[in-house]
């Protein structure tokens, strides 16, 4: 591996796993003998998760999606800042759950935020571009029955309250945006169970970055 760390990051809709794919594919990776950070956003680091707040509950909605671009934006700016970008300086391996393409999805595709405007803010904010995004993707009402249970009792946040002609725009979104960067961009079926989905991202993952053993693992 080069001297700089490898960034990876997990997208899609709400409830396709990326969370539950994040944490297994940081264990794949140590269990290699990498290095791993994992992370999330909106949040990762102390400044952005308290914009997290703001974005999550909903607070910014009545403000329109160019201020909570601007709020993602801002969130971003200090989670490469602090977190991401020294890791990658490191060496380590960078696992993050959503990066840019997520307010390139919500705020722009469906959002209708100038591409302008999300195009200088990740000129400002994106010091660290992904070396591979795996989007994962389920049929939208698939994903919000998984959110709904998984959430159960709690309230839905300010995107998961939104209908199923939404999600169905963020999915198509997604998926467009993954077959226009193929170098970048891996589409992952995410409607079996978790355990099958990880195995496929692994293989994924060790065939796209051309990961070699090392540290124990090589030493087998």
């Amino acid at each position: 591996m080069s001297a700089r760390g490898l960034f990876i990051t997990l997208e899609g809709g709400e409830g396709t796993g990326k969370s539950t794919q994040a944490r297994l594919l940081a264990a794949h990776l140590r269990a290699r003998g990498r290095r791993v950070v994992e992370t999330r956003e909106p949040g990762g680091s102390v400044g952005a998760e308290a914009v997290r707040h703001v974005l999550l509950s909903g607070a910014a909605e009545p403000l329109g999606p160019r201020v909570e671009a601007l709020l993602f934006a801002a969130a971003r700016a200090d989670h490469v800042a602090v977190l991401i970008a020294p890791a990658l300086a490191a060496g380590t391996v960078v696992v993050c759950d959503r990066f840019m393409d997520s307010t390139r999805v919500y705020q722009g595709v469906v959002g209708h935020v100038e591409p302008e405007l999300l195009r200088g803010l990740e000129r400002v904010c994106v010091k660290a571009r992904p070396d591979l995004t795996l989007v994962l993707d389920v049929p939208p009402e698939v994903g919000l029955g998984r959110a709904a249970a998984r959430g159960k009792g709690a309230v839905a946040d300010r995107f998961e309250r939104e209908g199923l002609a939404y999600h169905g725009a963020v999915r198509d979104a997604f998926l467009a945006l993954a077959a226009a960067e193929p170098e970048r961009c891996a589409v992952v079926d995410a409607t079996p169970a978790a355990e099958a989905v990880a195995a496929r991202i692994a293989a994924l993952v060790d065939a796209r970055l051309a990961l070699e053993p090392t540290g124990a693992e090589a030493m087998r």
